[in-house]
């Protein structure tokens, strides 16, 4: 990857503040990629799901060729909606509960990723 290039990461909004606090604790770099965080608009309150969000929001992070990542939601039924259209892009879904960890986590694997190959797959692969 070239020196000074700029990724985005996805992030769900109940982990968002986590996952910018943890960027920026970092420089919102790795290594010499800068890296962004998008925060996506919350698509689920309580116990109710929007699924047209939950796509609308997998989607948007597909539509963005610069998208390294993307850190889901923090349930597994929301994560089954969005997981399959971030599969067919390639990209790099870390859903959990903590986004300070998922971005720390996403954070080394694009520093650790082969500059050579595809940066999805070098962060999918160092992930698993």
């Amino acid at each position: 990857m070239a020196e000074g290039a700029i990724v985005n990461v996805y992030v769900a909004a109940p982990l968002c503040a986590e996952a910018e606090k943890s960027a920026s604790e970092h420089g919102n770099r790795a290594g010499e990629v800068r890296v962004g965080v998008v925060c996506l608009p919350a698509a689920e309150a309580g116990k109710r799901l929007d699924l047209a969000q939950l796509g609308a929001n997998a989607r948007r992070a597909v539509q963005d060729a610069s998208t390294a990542g993307y850190i889901g939601e923090p349930t597994k039924a929301a994560t089954r909606f969005s997981e399959p259209i971030l599969e067919s892009a390639e990209i790099p879904h870390l859903p959990g509960p903590d986004g300070a960890a998922a971005m720390a986590a996403l954070l080394q694997a694009i520093e650790r990723a082969d500059p050579s190959g595809s940066l999805r797959e070098s962060i999918n692969e160092s992930l698993s």
